[in-house]
């Protein structure tokens, strides 16, 4: 699993079949960017054979088995995923046998991918999803299960009404349960936050959670890299304190992810500087010290630099042009000269006005070799150069970067933040094992 490929025709089949056992069904679920469904219209199944536009439609494919057709060209703007899901109502999928999802060209009928299934205990999965990115549809198989049925894996994506059940060779069972909330895990520290702080922390916990349960997984361990964009043009997001609440919000990243709390962060200019590590129960003391705009530096005479807590940077050395390469750089050099038994995942925040697309395409093509994956989060609709589209430039052992961008971060909910944050961290885990990149 894990595959991620173009789609460059308009009309695709998404394909379920089986060589033996229970009856299965498929339908898909019609996603906005932040992973959820808009309304029950945005499910189509057997009972429900069409979503508005007729854009994507149930079928029957030809060797019998449950599809679904989708339009991609006819699709809403506000559709970023189409999800095709099956489950059976009789029993495990995992009693079933040869399942499989083919995507397949409509009309021409010709067979982009096939993915092998081999479920074992659960009764629902999301099999695989069509995904916009940079302007261009691309195809990933997924494979995550579910233990609670349809009616488990439709609440993951904010739908509560569940489609007709396939035909079943055993009783109809009883309405499936809501799936328990992820188990709280205790990060050292959290208990000298303030109250308020600490409340959020615990739930932004289960919401990170939450979101990797979407993507497979549970309990994954991983280094967390905070990096901070400190140009000039951020200066109006610092001073409304909008960086310091990503900070805190990224915070519950770490604290869930990293086995000891702890992460660590850059920040950037026209040179990069690392900051102290974040502790958790030091939470409100960093973000009040470290989490500053660049400065210019001083021309001509030098003036009393004013005085600084310790470990702060004199954010006069940072500067405020966008040079993204140079902590991209250091930060490879980093995780190169501290290496660890985990992967590492970077988030990286910036405003834009990228102008170092050649130097940093560089850069990141040389991580792919290395167990990082790099998540851009662009703060507002400005050029981002080649962070738009660099997960579709060839040559690369995986794609190791994932970019989006938000025009107000601060009105983006927690589980919108999260799910859009952490869609692609999982899919890099599954590809870097599979080449090696990941041992």
């Amino acid at each position: 699993m894990g595959a991620n490929l173009p789609v460059d025709v308009d009309r695709v089949r998404l394909e379920l079949g089986r060589a033996d056992g229970p009856a299965v069904s498929a339908a898909a679920l019609l996603l906005t960017g932040a992973g959820r469904v808009r309304s029950g219209a945005d499910l189509v199944a057997r009972d429900q054979p069409g979503a508005p536009g007729d854009a994507v439609r149930h079928v029957v494919a030809p060797d019998g088995g449950e599809a679904v057709e989708v339009d991609l060209a006819a699709l809403a703007d506000s559709t970023e995923r189409v999800a095709l899901c099956a489950w059976t109502g009789s029993g495990s999928l995992g009693r079933v046998t040869g399942l499989r999802l083919r995507l397949v060209a409509a009309g021409s009928e010709t067979v982009l991918a096939r993915f092998d299934m081999a479920p074992r205990s659960e009764t629902a999965l999301v099999a695989g999803e069509l995904y916009r990115r940079a302007g261009r549809w691309r195809f990933r198989a997924v494979g995550q299960g579910y233990d609670q049925g349809f009616s488990g894996l439709a609440a993951d994506f904010g739908l509560t009404s569940a489609p007709a059940r396939p035909a079943a060779r055993s009783p109809r069972p009883g309405p499936a349960p809501r799936p328990a909330p992820p188990a709280r895990r205790e990060t050292r520290g959290e208990e000298l936050l303030p109250a308020d702080m600490g409340e959020r922390l615990s739930l932004r916990k289960q919401q990170v959670a939450t979101s990797l349960r979407k993507g497979g997984l549970t309990g994954v361990t991983a280094r967390v890299i905070l990096v901070l964009d400190a140009s000039g043009s951020m200066s109006g997001l610092y001073a409304k304190g909008t960086v310091a609440r990503v900070a805190e919000r990224m915070a519950a990243v770490a604290a869930l992810l990293d086995d000891d709390g702890t992460m660590q962060a850059w920040t950037f200019g026209t040179r990069p500087a690392r900051l102290p590590d974040l502790h958790i129960g030091e939470l409100p003391a960093w973000l009040r010290l470290h989490v500053r705009v660049g400065q210019l530096g001083v021309i001509g005479r030098k003036k009393r630099p004013k005085s600084r807590a310790d470990g702060q940077v004199d954010m006069r050395t940072v500067g405020i042009q966008n040079e993204e390469q140079k902590v991209i750089a250091d930060v490879r050099a980093y995780v190169r000269d501290h290496p660890v038994p985990l992967p590492t995942l970077v988030l990286f925040f910036s405003d834009g006005g990228v102008y170092r697309s050649r130097e940093i395409e560089r850069e990141l093509r040389a991580a792919a070799d290395e167990p990082v994956f790099w998540q851009f989060v662009g703060l507002g609709r400005s050029h981002y150069g080649v962070l738009e589209y660099f997960d579709t430039l060839p040559g690369r052992t995986v794609d190791n970067v994932g970019f989006f961008a938000v025009d107000d971060v601060d009105r983006v909910a927690d589980p919108e933040l999260y799910d859009r944050l952490l869609s692609e961290f999982p899919l890099w885990l599954g590809a870097a094992r599979e080449a090696g990149v990941l041992r």
